[in-house]
This record gives structure tokens, C-alpha cells and sequence, in this order.
């Protein structure tokens, strides 16, 4: 039975399980399994793959996008830009390859909610500097808009969240939540910034998916910016790591 499924510390947010199990449905793969494996630390990865030699495939969640590297066998060059990995590919002859669908994901999405063309000189905060934030830092810069990461502790040209004031929001009409806060089951929770700098000509967007609207996005909405949640990106990257899996 061909077996996939995704990795990570806490995964009772996760909509992988319910979107694969759907899609196999939908491709009339009865045989297809998709399941969850919640890794205490990364060092568990071994033992997973020794009691499950069906797998074909692994998705890699929060926080092992970065710590799963020492036990890959090579790095495509996506996971290699990124500097992190959300895909691990089975090769046949049992090579695990680790890439990064998450960049693409959140690009064309973010492409569908930016007005087209978007103002010149637009600029970006990116809140969190974890592995979702680097995918967001090369699809930034593919686009070509400028950003600064924000975070508790800012490594190199960066940003704390004390730093934020109300002008340097104005001077960003784009800011994306990369942080898990918010994320369900503690939806009270948000990045700590001056959100009563924002205006309705912000843009917020949030990798988070569940809830499908979080605090971040509600206090974007009550200024009347425009908000958007993750659930797009993960359809995008879902569909990008289900291509390696069957190439």
C-alpha cells in the first residue's frame, strides 16, 4: 500500500490528512494512504521509516523544515534556495530528496491577491524568521518587492517587533504572518504589532489556515485592509509535492 504523510512536532492543526485523503478519492487510488506522524524531535525520523517501508513520500511541518537536512540524502536545488524543506521524495533506489514546494505555493497566491500591476516600490514585513519565512523570502524576491523580516531575535539585517512603529507599517503596505500565532487551538493569539497603523490600503497575509480567519486577519479587516489566510498556498504546495512524488 503506497503510504505518504507528514511530519512535525504538533499536527492537530493540519488539513494535509483530509486534502490527500480527498484527492486520492477523487483519483480512485483505494489502495493510497495518507497519515499524520506527530515526532517528539527529529531524531524519530528513522525509527518512522524503519516501521513504515510503504512510504512514498513525507510533507515536514513546524519546527523540522530545517532540522530534517542531516538526514536527507541530497537537496534539490528548490530546498537548497529556500534553506529549508516541506517535501521529502522516496527515489527508487532509495535516495530521500528533500524540496521546498512551499515558495511557489505562497508566490502564485500571493500573485492572486496583489493588485495587478501592484504599486511600485511596494514593501514587505515578514513576521517570523523560521523555514516558512525563508520560502516567503525567495518568492518576495522573485517578485521583486522589498521587505524586512521582523522577529523576537532578528539575526543580521532585521527587525524586532519593538521596532515596528506605526510608520514603518505605513511605509509597508504588505505584511505576512510567517509565526504560528493563531494558529488553532490558541486562535486568541497574534503578532505583536501596531495594528492601529493599518489602513484599507494594507494587504495582509497569513500562512495560517486554521481558523480560516485569524486574529491577525480580523484586526487587518477592522482597519479595511485586505486579508488572506493560507489554505491557497497549501493547495498549491500540496499540488507541487504531489507532481515530485509521481515524476
Amino acid at each position: 500500500m503506497p503510504e505518504f504523510g507528514l511530519i512535525g512536532r504538533s499536527l492537530t492543526h493540519s488539513f494535509s490528512q483530509t486534502y490527500f485523503t480527498q484527492k486520492f478519492d477523487s483519483l480512485n487510488l483505494a489502495d493510497h494512504h495518507y497519515a499524520l506522524f506527530e515526532l517528539p524531535t527529529i531524531n524519530e525520523l528513522p525509527a518512522l521509516l524503519a516501521r513504515h517501508p510503504g512510504l512514498r513520500g513525507l510533507n515536514v511541518t513546524i519546527p523540522y523544515k530545517e532540522q530534517v537536512w542531516p538526514f536527507l540524502s541530497e537537496v534539490a536545488p528548490s530546498a537548497a534556495r529556500v534553506g529549508a524543506v516541506n517535501v521529502i521524495e522516496f527515489a527508487a533506489d532509495g535516495r530521500l530528496i528533500g524540496h521546498n514546494t512551499d515558495y511557489v505555493g505562497f508566490r502564485d497566491s500571493l500573485r492572486a491577491l496583489l493588485p495587478n500591476p501592484w504599486p511600485a516600490g511596494l514593501r514587505a514585513l515578514v513576521l517570523g524568521s523560521g523555514g516558512a519565512s525563508k520560502a516567503v523570502e525567495v518568492a518576495l524576491r522573485e517578485l521583486g518587492i522589498g521587505y524586512w523580516v521582523v522577529s523576537r531575535n532578528p539575526m543580521g539585517a532585521g527587525l524586532t517587533y519593538q521596532e515596528l512603529t506605526p510608520r514603518l507599517l505605513q511605509e509597508h503596505l504588505l505584511i505576512i504572518n510567517t509565526t504560528p500565532l493563531g494558529t488553532y487551538p490558541a486562535v486568541e493569539e497574534c503578532p505583536p504589532i501596531p495594528y492601529e497603523a493599518l489602513t484599507a490600503h494594507h494587504c495582509l497575509y497569513d500562512l495560517i489556515y486554521n481558523p480560516r480567519e485569524t486574529e491577525f486577519m480580523k484586526r487587518g479587516q477592522a482597519a479595511g485592509a485586505q486579508t488572506k489566510n493560507g489554505f491557497e498556498m497549501l493547495c498549491l504546495q500540496a499540488e507541487a509535492a504531489w507532481k515530485i512524488w509521481n515524476t
